[in-house]
């Protein structure tokens, strides 16, 4: 309890849920076609790779609006930026409830939900940012652990849908973004920690680095298997082993939670072990976990299981490289990780396009789970080569901070 009081006190705790609230609301929406998309799927008779195309959408355009989100924030701040952003998620949302009526319409309605998706590094760097640099994972774990809003999202947008229609989802969702956005107004407060009015080229120089691009890479395979698999879970099971549409969402569910839930541990535990060695283990489980859950595809519960696993490994890898952002980046956080979040995301909106041609060309998923295991397995080899340099310039052996 001392510990929890010592963190909460280092800090600024109202700041930190409403940071926590407003992501978790994003990811929701964020996520929501690929919820739906067994009950979106029959109304447009789509095929596996229309499917994919129609599930990456908005990873895609969520992964290119992060960064420019990210400059905004450091112009007119962290707090009023996601204000702007929740009132665009609510006209995206509204658009979806009134205007969605072919396959076409409900592409740009994926382009417009991609807004929510651009929540990520402004999020993390609002929550994180009046906590000092040993208490730094944990409270990006904490904030990241809004992408439990992913597991709300296709537990109970299925049900909703199942018995009003999926379209009015949507409107539902637009009202009850007004939550977060009133939190957010009342109860956060800019942090302190970096100075919003410097110039441009400082806070881009992260683009023109290899470490940045590094940390893109590893992320593509953490968040962006994590928001990937998210989105394609509940067609996964609608399709592979016959469950209802309501019972694909909640065994999703059972997955997305854990990789949320995980991210908590996953900052704490590279606090204190330091982040480059969490990632190695998280990378090596990864590339096991997907292979295996393509072998499975005749169980449902050990599919379940393998998958439990899987995310809870991404969702510790997660929190572990943004424990290690602000150790590289401590004056520009917002930026960094906006830009690694952009390029981390795009990875995951190749994940169900890839299982979508994998299954509409090989007829089975498997292929397309293989493909991403040996990306993960050449992300962890080009981490171990880092991390060498790493380790002798800005950061202690692992990957843990720096004592003054």
């Amino acid at each position: 309890m001392a510990g929890i009081r010592n963190f909460l006190g280092a800090g600024h705790a109202p700041t930190l849920g409403a940071a926590f609230f407003y992501f978790a609301f994003s990811c929701c929406i964020w996520v929501m076609n690929g919820a739906m998309a067994p009950f979106i799927t029959e109304a447009y008779n789509l095929s596996p790779a229309q499917k994919g195309v129609m599930l990456s959408v908005p990873i895609f355009a969520g992964a290119l609006m992060r960064f420019p989100l990210g400059i905004l924030a450091q112009y007119i701040g962290r707090k009023n930026a996601t204000l702007v952003e929740m009132a665009l998620i609510m006209v995206a949302l509204l658009f979806g409830y009134f205007f969605v009526d072919s396959y076409g319409s409900l592409l740009a309605m994926g382009v417009l939900l991609g807004i929510a998706g651009a929540s990520f590094g402004v999020a993390l760097s609002l929550g994180s940012g009046s906590f000092p640099a040993r208490y730094k994972g944990l409270a990006m774990g904490l904030v990241g652990a809004g992408n439990v809003g992913t597991a709300v999202s296709v537990l109970v947008a299925p049900a909703l849908a199942q018995r009003l229609g999926w379209q009015t989802v949507y409107g539902i969702a637009a009202v009850a973004m007004l939550l977060p956005m009133l939190a957010m107004i009342f109860f956060a407060k800019e942090p302190p920690d970096i100075a919003p009015h410097a110039p441009l080229r400082e806070h881009i120089a992260c683009l023109f680095e290899k470490d940045g691009w590094a940390f893109s890479v590893i992320y593509a395979v953490t968040f962006g298997g994590f928001i990937g698999l998210t989105t394609f879970l509940p067609s996964y099971y609608y399709d592979q082993f016959g469950v209802s549409k309501v019972q694909a969402g909640q065994l999703s569910m059972l997955a997305a939670f854990m990789g949320a839930a995980v991210r908590i541990f996953g900052g704490w535990i590279s606090d204190h072990w330091g982040g480059v060695n969490t990632l190695t283990a998280v990378l090596a489980t990864v590339a096991v976990t997907l292979v295996l859950c393509g072998l499975a595809g005749n169980s449902l519960v050990a599919t379940t299981l393998l998958f439990m696993l899987c995310f809870g490994a991404l969702g510790a890898g997660n929190g572990a490289l943004f424990q290690l952002v602000p150790l590289r980046w401590p004056l520009a956080t917002a930026v960094a990780g906006s830009m690694i979040g952009e390029v981390g995301a795009l990875g995951g909106g190749l994940v169900p396009n890839a299982m979508g041609l994998s299954k509409q060309y090989t007829g089975t998923y498997l292929w397309g789970f293989v493909l991403f295991s040996l990306c993960t397995v050449l992300v962890l080899l080009m981490l171990r080569t880092m991390q060498i340099r790493w380790t002798r310039t800005w950061a202690e052996k692992g990957g843990r901070a720096r004592t003054a």
